[in-house]
């Protein structure tokens, strides 16, 4: 009987919850990688703040939405995750040019020792995944 109940609980999470519970999860990790990456450059762009300080919150959100959905909170979630992507797309933006101003510009060794252009994409694609998730039906 235990284990029945088990596969009902599951069945009874939708898609979309799950993506937004993932999406909490998501933003937790590149909080944490974010910060560690920022604080190794001491936060010398004041830009590099917003990540660190938004992805707590992103992270918060979601995993609150996952739990209770309340309509005022998914207009909130709706709002951080469009906020998500343009911080990352600028994130993208600020990165490629901080390869571009090193030594040697655009050369391969500079985009593995200049920051990571890629890091900003994964911000902006998590943050999709969760304007994806709020809206699936």
């Amino acid at each position: 009987m235990l284990k029945e109940e088990c596969r009902l609980y599951w069945n009874a999470w939708p898609l979309d919850r799950l993506l937004i519970l993932f999406v909490g999860a998501a933003f937790i990790l590149i909080g944490i990688q974010v910060t560690m990456f920022h604080y190794r450059q001491n936060f010398h762009h004041k830009s590099m703040w917003t990540p660190v300080v938004s992805a707590p919150v992103f992270a918060a959100s979601a995993l609150v939405l996952s739990a209770y959905n309340a309509g005022w909170l998914r207009g909130l979630f709706g709002i951080f995750m469009v906020v998500g992507v343009v911080n990352g797309l600028i994130g993208v933006y600020l990165h490629a040019r901080g390869v571009r101003v090193r030594v040697g510009g655009w050369a391969i060794r500079n985009f593995l020792i200049g920051p990571p252009v890629v890091l900003p994409f994964l911000f902006t694609a998590i943050s999709g995944l969760g304007i994806i998730a709020l809206y699936w039906r």
